[in-house]
Parts: structure tokens; sequence; C-alpha cells
């Protein structure tokens, strides 16, 4: 087991984030994997190839985004362990896969923008970090937009990249990462990549399966330490709405966050122009959420992430010991 190294990832991202100057200089991981996906997608994702072979090759392209990156962070951590201080270089090495300050201040970028700029800004703002059609939203929608975003990428960037340092290290972390990646770009229900995608969306419900579940529980217990959220509401949302999400993992940390805050997420949305009838997470809770709304969701994000953050510190402690 990693715990140490996946504490000390999510202590430095908390403490350095990943710098814009480093961004520019050499780019980010997530860049580069996206490369990577990019150059898949265009090489073997053919229209005049049937869909069993798009879907085979998919299944060859997974493979290949998943071990490069998986295989040159086994190196880096082996190399770092010849050094001394390797442990430390590796987890800031590692805490550039996760995003606990970036999800934070892109949330509350769409709160400020309501407050300062009304509706307009508002659906600027979150049209960055959600895919459905801003120009559909109200505020009650640009709210939830964000809301739902936070719960669903705490999951996704955080909790799990977090339980896949702690298993298999930086390599497992960062297999995770181009996973998930991969999902992002081409596991998508469209003509283009329902075949070729097939392996990477299904993969991605796999892996992340542990940290939507862990992730619902670190809600719940926020909620016992974020005054006005309702920790029995949440768990009782989490057991009656989660498995009814087309996602078998979106709807857990939707469902914990929505129960709550006492709001209904999740439900009917346009992608594209295409409406997608999803079920209600916190079904009977209001519809009309705010910014204000965002700012207490904030508070239960960044009070479960540091009940996580203190947990995998205990048990690092016991490991290291």
């Amino acid at each position: 087991m990693f715990f140490p190294l996946a504490f000390l990832s999510l202590l430095f991202e908390l403490g350095l984030g990943y710098p814009d100057r480093l961004v520019r200089a050499i780019g980010h991981p997530v860049i580069w994997i996206g490369k990577l996906i990019s150059f898949l997608d265009t090489s073997l994702n053919r229209a005049t190839d049937t869909d069993a072979r798009r879907r085979f090759l998919g299944v060859i392209a997974l493979a290949v985004i998943v071990a490069v990156p998986a295989a040159i962070a086994f190196t880096v951590e082996r190399l770092f362990g010849l050094v001394p201080f390797g442990m430390l270089l590796t987890a800031i090495a590692a805490s550039s896969l996760v995003a606990q300050r970036s999800l934070g201040s892109h949330v509350k970028a769409v709160a400020d923008a309501l407050d300062s700029g009304g509706i307009v800004a508002g659906r600027k703002t979150v049209s960055q970090i959600v895919g459905r059609d801003p120009e559909s939203l109200d505020e009650a929608g640009v709210s939830r937009a964000a809301i739902e975003s936070l719960a669903e990428n705490f999951s996704d960037g955080i909790t799990a990249l977090a339980f896949w340092l702690a298993v298999l290290g930086f390599a497992g972390g960062a297999a995770y990462k181009a996973a998930n990646t991969a999902d992002s770009m081409i596991g998508h229900r469209t003509r283009r990549h329902e075949a070729f995608g097939w392996a990477a969306a299904r993969f991605d419900d796999l892996i992340n399966l542990p940290a939507s579940r862990l992730t619902a529980l670190a809600i719940v217990l926020a909620a016992f330490l974020v005054p006005g959220t309702d920790p029995q509401r949440a768990w009782q949302a989490v057991w009656r709405d989660a498995k009814k999400h087309r996602s078998p993992n979106a709807g857990w940390p939707e469902a914990a966050m929505a129960g709550a805050l006492g709001l209904a997420l999740a439900g009917p949305r346009a992608y594209g122009g295409v409406m997608v009838d999803d079920a209600f997470m916190g079904d009977g809770g209001r519809r009309e959420a705010t910014a204000a709304d965002i700012r207490a969701a904030l508070r239960l994000y960044w009070t479960a992430d540091a009940l996580m953050v203190g947990t995998l510190g205990l048990i690092a402690v016991v490991c290291w010991f």
C-alpha cells in the first residue's frame, strides 16, 4: 500500500497547486495524455470500419492510453526511490494529477460570476466546467450545474486519484488519470465514439466504483460538521436516489450533496441540444438553487476533503511506523 504517497500528494497539491507558469513551460499531465488519446482516436477510429472492429481497436487504444502513463510514472517512482527524499519527490510529481484547488476555484468562480455579473456571467463561467447547453439555464440551472459538477468531480478528480495512489502508487494514479481522461474525450454515446469509446466508458465506470461510494460517505460525514446541512437527509438521498442515476457512480456524490443541501439535483438536462431525461438526486428537494447554495456546497466539499486527507494521514502514520 502507498498511503503515505497519497497523503503527501494531496497535501502538496493543496499547498502548491500546479503553477500556471509550469503549464506554459512544459504543459500538464492531462494535456500530454490528451494528445496521446487524440492521436490514437485519429489513427485508429475510422468511420469506414465496422462497429465490431472499432470496438476492438478501442480496447487496444485504451490499453495503450493506460499503459504508457503508468509505465512512465512507475519508472519515475523507481528512479526517485534511489535518491534521498525520493518519496517527497514522487509525491510532488503525483500531486500534478490531483485537482482539489482547481476544482474549488472553478466552482467558486461560478458563484462569484452570478453575484457580480448575473445570469449572463454565470452561464459563461459554468460553461467552462459542464457540458450542458448554458443558454438553456436560468440562475437556478447554473447553480445546480455547478453543484453537480463539484460533487461528481470531487469523486473523479480527487477521491479516485487518492484511492488509486494509495493502492497502486504513482503508476496506479497515472493509469487512473489516463483512463478517466479517455472517458472524458472518447467515452461518449455519439456516432463516432459509441463503439470506439465503449471500453473507455466501461472501464471508467469500473475504476470509479470505490471512490463514488467513499465520496458520498465523506459528504454525509461532512454534513455533521457544516452548519445548515443535514447528514440524515444526505444519507437517505444516497440510498433512495443514487441507484436511479444513469451513471453507476455519479449518482452517489450528487445524491449525498443534494440531500445535505435540501436540493433536487440532476433531472432532465440538455446536452448539445439533446434532452437527457435523468432521475432526480435528492428527490423532493427544492430546484431553486442560488449562488448561496454553491457556496454551501463548497463548504461541504472542503470539509469532506479535509476529512479524507486527515483519514489518509492517520493511515499513513500507521503504515509508516
